[in-house]
């Protein structure tokens, strides 16, 4: 049986898309399952950086409990790569500088409110600090905050959503070369996928979540929703 991110009741049941790896070319199936592998010692973020960034990349994600996907080990080879989306914003440094900057902020701003390390901070505090850099217009530590807090999310979902875990979690089949699909549509299956377990109206779906932001924020301290200047 597939696994998926976390311990919740999985929205596919059964899925499990390595299973269509004998439909992938050899070079595909190499790519996916390399993805599985355990993540090795890292190479761009120093031992003191690596809690910071792994307590961030939890956050930003909601993975609060097992199994986890390694989206630092992806994110912590490709700035070491220095593979980036191909631009970058003019008033935010290349990723990597990005990156470190951002981090050495997050742990200045958890020393100055809290007298602690960022990654030893309770989870409502690391939020809290999060949603600092979110919801702050203008400069924070110097950097562009809202240009910090995309920069986050896009390599987190970039990650996150690279790897098969999350594919099982979403029922995506894996990479259609070389068999392709042929059972497009609405409601329509290709013989390999899997049902959703307990569907639901998308926009009920997205007004509880809408929802959900609101009693959010109603519970941030003061100094999450209101920023501070860098």
């Amino acid at each position: 049986m597939g696994k998926t991110p976390g311990s919740a009741e999985p929205r596919f049941p059964g899925f499990d898309v390595t299973e269509q790896s004998p439909h992938w070319d050899a070079t595909t199936t190499a790519v996916v399952f390399r993805r599985l592998q355990p993540a090795g010692t890292p190479v761009f973020f120093d031992g003191a950086e690596e809690g910071a960034v792994r307590a961030l990349l939890d956050r930003l994600l909601a993975q609060d409990d097992e199994p986890r996907v390694d989206v630092f080990a992806v994110i912590d080879q490709r700035l070491a790569q220095r593979r980036g989306d191909g631009y970058r914003y003019a008033d935010l440094p290349d990723d990597p500088e990005a990156w470190r900057q951002s981090i050495a902020g997050l742990e200045a701003d958890a020393m100055l409110q809290f007298g602690r390390d960022f990654s030893s901070l309770a989870k409502q505090q690391q939020i809290n600090l999060i949603e600092t850099v979110r919801t702050h217009e203008g400069q924070w530590r110097g950097l562009p905050a809202k240009r910090v807090f995309s920069l986050w999310m896009r390599y987190a979902c970039d990650a996150f959503y690279a790897h098969p875990l999350v594919w099982n979690e979403i029922g995506f089949g894996g990479p259609a070369y070389p068999r392709g699909y042929k059972n497009i549509g609405l409601d329509r299956r290709e013989p390999w996928e899997v049902a959703e377990n307990d569907a639901e109206d998308p926009v009920p779906w997205s007004s509880r979540a809408d929802a959900a932001k609101r009693h959010h924020s109603g519970h941030l301290s003061p100094s999450a929703s209101g920023g501070r200047a860098g």
